[in-house]
């Protein structure tokens, strides 16, 4: 009889997630820090398709009240039949000891995998496992999850057949807990981690480290992501002259094929030109600070700003999340247990600019404020005045999570709790790859699928008349007053209107709204954008209310998506629509009195 369903339990961040990507072959996304799942995962065994592997979130103990604690309690009493895998790390196995016995109880099948156990016999604390088995009584095995061939010993439990056997439960009296905890090395590298911990999280280097690092890979976002767009642009371009030539040699009729060249293709490869370079290093950059370990010390820094704004200090994680794309912020929501401190995260996440406001940010930023600095030190200034405005974003976030935090969304204020995870080297290269096929590519590939049908509308707005005009210049005319209240203008309401399904085609819109044409328009150069802009009235005013527009409006409507699938509500789905908006619009209105 073999083992039909196997559950991963274990204390948050010991690499549950890891091993179950390694069983099943699946990408569930992991990460340096706790938290990471929030709810039972089930997958079928990449060996065989008849066996059920199950990630159960990350707890500590089965006794607490938590919704992390319910899930994996009330899975593990529905499945006492199951084998159960009781995740350890081999560098702190006294933690673990709590949530052994209460899993012993209720499971009748239980194994104890020790993870990371090579790392940890280098440091001398693998000399110690063997312990687990006299103070348990339960079967012991060793992984390296993090190793593509570290898992064989899981593989062989999960395949081979384990009847209801475990031990006899060991007298409490003959447990001696204490004694195994003095014979357990501590690690070696601690002292580095308390180094690196000062440095961190220390009120006079915390923050000022935080910003920093926040400026640096904005930075390096920018720089980097300017030659790979030219080279798809050109790519693109090219492509794009092959498949004419086809269109033309197959006689298609002429508006089929403006309809998909001068609407689709263009909306499209505009899209990847754009979107794709950015978040193909943003993305990494993230991971690797991610898996270094970094990530909950912004969460620990930012913790008491958090709480006095009635929300809980893994926002900031979400907030992280939003900044590659505001869906992936969305969902990562779950994380917090809080429900009403988890909707105050989903309806402000959209504050933080995701990948997608980025170049437009950038341009207007280079155009507008820092043409004046020499070419070197243009990117440098304009990723620090970049990251002043994301600042300003994140106040006003905070200021709407305090507003809600005190009105609908109410709640009793709760410690936040968190466990520091140890500073890890990461591996550059899988981190990388890893990051652009399961974040970037992904994120793509959802933006590309609104992107099509955007492609068409954009088309017909900008090719069928109604009268002397098209039905674009109609809209135009109708918008302009209104954006004149705000500082802007019709053509720039428009591209954020029919922008909806993709951030990154706001400024395309204008700029064909500008030239009254009937496609996207790509400028060669930022120095074209700056003169064709300037050309149509912009100055210094509409450009800092354009730029708080684009900060703070509406999600698009991905994100719109998964903020109804995740809150399963239309009340907080229109909310999350609105707050922003008139927000935006608000802040636009009073630039415009004190730059009039």
């Amino acid at each position: 009889m073999k083992n039909n369903m196997v559950v991963l339990v274990g204390n948050p961040n010991v690499g549950k997630s890891t091993i179950f990507n390694r069983l099943t072959g699946k990408n569930q996304h992991i990460g340096n820090w706790s938290g990471k799942t929030v709810e039972a995962v089930s997958e079928s065994y990449l060996k065989d398709k008849d066996i059920k592997i199950v990630d159960l979130p990350g707890i500590y103990s089965l006794s607490s009240a938590g919704a992390e604690e319910k899930c994996s309690r009330d899975f593990l009493k529905e499945h006492t039949d199951a084998l159960v895998l009781i995740i350890t790390d081999a560098s702190c196995l006294c933690k673990s000891l709590t949530l052994i016995e209460e899993t012993r109880s209720i499971a009748k099948n239980t194994v104890i995998c020790v993870n990371q156990y090579l790392s940890a016999k280098k440091s001398g604390i693998g000399n110690h496992i063997g312990n687990m088995c006299k103070i348990t009584g339960l079967p012991v095995i060793t992984a390296e999850a993090s190793d593509k061939n570290g898992i064989e010993q899981i593989e062989r439990v999960v395949e081979e057949p384990i009847f209801s056997k475990t031990p006899p439960l060991i007298p409490q009296s003959c447990i001696n807990k204490e004694l195994f905890i003095k014979k357990v090395v501590t690690d070696r590298s601690g002292d580095t981690q308390s180094r690196l911990d000062r440095f961190f999280t220390s009120p006079g280097t915390g923050v000022p480290v935080m910003i920093l690092l926040l400026a640096l890979v904005l930075y390096i976002t920018i720089i980097g992501a300017n030659y790979p767009s030219e080279w798809l642009s050109e790519l693109f371009s090219a492509v794009e002259k092959y498949l004419r030539s086809c269109a033309e040699y197959l006689s298609l009729p002429l508006w089929t094929e403006s309809l998909f060249f001068d609407g689709i293709y263009k909306t499209v490869t505009w899209v990847v030109a754009v979107m794709l370079p950015p978040m193909a290093i943003f993305f990494p950059i993230f991971a690797l600070l991610e898996n270094f370990g970094y990530l909950p010390r912004v969460a620990f820094n930012l913790d008491n700003i958090f709480k006095k704004s009635g929300c809980s200090g893994k926002q900031s994680l979400t907030m992280c999340q939003g900044f590659g794309c505001n869906a992936c912020g969305v969902t990562g929501c779950r994380i917090i247990g809080n429900e009403k401190q988890r909707l105050n995260a989903i309806l402000t996440n959209n504050f933080v600019p995701c990948n997608g406001r980025f170049p437009t940010l950038i341009a207007v930023i280079t155009i507008f404020m820092t043409s004046v600095f020499h070419s070197k030190l243009r990117s440098l200034c304009s990723a620090l005045i970049l990251t002043g405005f994301i600042i300003l974003s994140i106040i006003i976030s905070m200021l709407w999570s305090w507003v809600l935090s005190h009105t609908i969304l109410k709640n009793e204020e709760k410690n936040f709790v968190m466990e520091m995870p140890r500073y890890k080297k990461p591996k550059i290269l899988h981190t990388i790859i890893d990051s652009i096929k399961n974040r970037a590519v992904f994120v793509l590939l959802r933006a590309l699928a609104v992107a099509l049908p955007a492609g068409a509308l954009i088309w017909i707005c900008a090719n069928v008349t109604i009268g002397d005009n098209t039905i674009l210049k109609h809209i135009v005319t109708f918008l302009d007053p209104v954006g004149k209240c705000f500082g802007l203008d019709g053509e720039i309401l428009i591209g954020f209107i029919l922008g909806f399904p993709a951030n990154e085609i706001v400024i395309p819109i204008i700029l064909m709204a500008y030239c009254g044409g009937g496609t996207l328009i790509d400028c060669g150069s930022i120095e074209e954008l700056g003169q064709l802009l300037t050309a149509n009235g912009w100055t210094i005013k509409t450009a800092v209310c354009m730029i708080i527009l684009v900060l703070m409006h509406y999600p698009c409507s991905t994100t719109l998506l998964t903020i109804y699938k995740e809150t399963k509500s239309i009340k907080w789905t229109l909310l999350s629509f609105f707050i922003p908006t008139l927000t935006g619009l608000t802040l636009c209105l009073l630039a415009d009195l004190l730059l009039a």
